[in-house]
């Protein structure tokens, strides 16, 4: 009998993962098509002549918690190109006041850490973290802010910074339940499973080149220049892809998996729904090395900047939910985020060569009313799923963790569709 043939369409890290996860099985036939000529989708690695260095198009990282995410990274066998940082403490600076602290959790899962002055946001009671807890008791449809105060400063200092790195959306708009989802991994993990975990040579080097020549080694096609233009159907199936410049018929034992953002799956699809609103990020890379002892992350409050990276040949900035920076001007963002990067870390402010990344599109926003849209992995047609961070799965978008995982979760509900024929 004819073995399955499984149509991936995409080779960002949904694509991949869920690429990785069916040549698990060693029982379909795999052909992942991408529209590009390289893999990895909106998050890459490429040489850059601005800021003269190999350089990510965004700060990627993954934390020791993120079980989908090291269950992909040890299947491709590239455990040793992430690096994990030691301890969980999230340093913090005030660019209004000059104050820093840090927050420090423990490893275990009993948060005694709160019951220490030194470890606990300044001038910080016990008591006031406790109300944060009404999340996970809070309707999934409510939005945050009608579930906790979004003001004071704990919120201001460290839950807002927080959730908007996890929603990149503003946090009082936000879902409560998908703000809720980050503390409860948090919650089951403890610290040990907070701790910062950075690809030691960029994305593409440490994640995607070895996930390229796993899937190889499993007999998987990866196809490039493939892009994918409309879909045919029939009764309760896909029964046809259109490509740019040649078509492929689908037999009665082949299955799709559509990873693609949910703007271009609905384009392909418009029976289904999908998120209509979108939050952007902002990425700023400067030429230039970082101080002895800069924090490798650290958290930015009052300022243009939210997290400021340490890499080893540079300084990083990352702005969650940018839309109103889309339009200004690059030379003049440049300018004014090196004036709080200088002020950071201490260096002159004479501008160093820079990189601005803007994506405009790069999370669903995380509010009540598109967390609704958000469609199932299995759709109406049998063979056809879908993988995307923007898919169902009760996370945020945000994160490469919520993108692999759908990618693992689209492989397995199709293994599951096979298995019960």
């Amino acid at each position: 009998m004819q073995r399955p043939l499984v149509h991936v369409i995409g080779a960002g890290f949904s694509g991949l993962a869920a690429a990785v996860r069916l040549a698990r099985e060693k029982t379909y036939d795999i052909v992942v098509h991408e529209a590009a000529m390289q893999a990895g989708g909106r998050r890459r690695s490429y040489l850059d002549d601005a800021a003269s260095a190999m350089i990510d198009n965004g700060n990627y990282v993954l934390l020791s918690g993120d079980q989908s995410s090291f269950e992909f990274v040890d299947a491709i066998g590239a455990r040793d190109q992430i690096e994990i940082l030691p301890g969980s403490d999230i340093p913090f600076a005030d660019m209004l006041s000059g104050q820093r602290w840090s927050l420090q959790p423990n490893e275990g899962r009993v948060p005694w850490w709160l019951l220490s002055d030194k470890r606990r946001l300044p001038n910080s009671r016990v008591k006031d973290y406790w109300a944060i807890a009404k999340l996970l008791r809070a309707k999934p449809a409510s939005a945050l802010g009608d579930v906790i105060e979004c003001a004071g400063p704990l919120y201001e200092r460290m839950w807002r910074p927080l959730l908007l790195a996890a929603l990149n959306t503003d946090p009082k708009t936000a879902a409560a339940g998908l703000a809720a989802a980050p503390l409860r991994r948090l919650l089951a993990c403890g610290g040990r499973g907070a701790h910062l975990c950075l690809p030691r040579n960029g994305l593409s080097r440490s994640l995607i080149e070895p996930a390229l020549k796993h899937l190889r080694r499993s007999g998987v096609q990866v196809r490039f220049g493939r892009r994918l233009e409309a879909m045919e159907f029939s009764g309760q199936r896909v029964e046809r892809l259109e490509f740019e410049h040649d078509s492929i018929g689908l037999g009665a034992r082949d299955y799709v998996v559509l990873a693609m953002p949910g703007f271009a799956a609905s384009a392909l699809i418009p029976a289904i729904s999908t998120p209509q609103q979108y939050n952007a990020t902002l990425t700023a890379h400067f030429n230039i090395a970082p101080p002895a002892k800069q924090p490798r992350m650290l958290g930015v409050v009052n300022g243009m900047v939210n997290w400021l990276f340490a890499w080893p040949d540079r300084l990083s900035v990352t702005i969650n939910n940018a839309n109103e920076f889309m339009e200004r001007p690059r030379d003049r963002l440049a300018a004014d985020i090196w004036r709080e990067v200088a002020a950071l870390t201490g260096h002159a402010d004479a501008l160093p060569s820079w990189r601005i990344i803007r994506q405009r599109r790069a999370t669903f926003s995380a509010t009540p009313q598109d967390d609704a849209r958000r469609p199932a992995v299995q759709t109406a047609w049998s063979n056809l799923f879908l993988s995307g961070a923007y898919v169902q799965n009760g996370r945020p978008a945000a994160g490469l963790e919520s993108t692999i995982q759908s990618g693992q979760s689209a492989a397995q509900a199709l293994v599951e569709s096979i298995v019960k024929g």
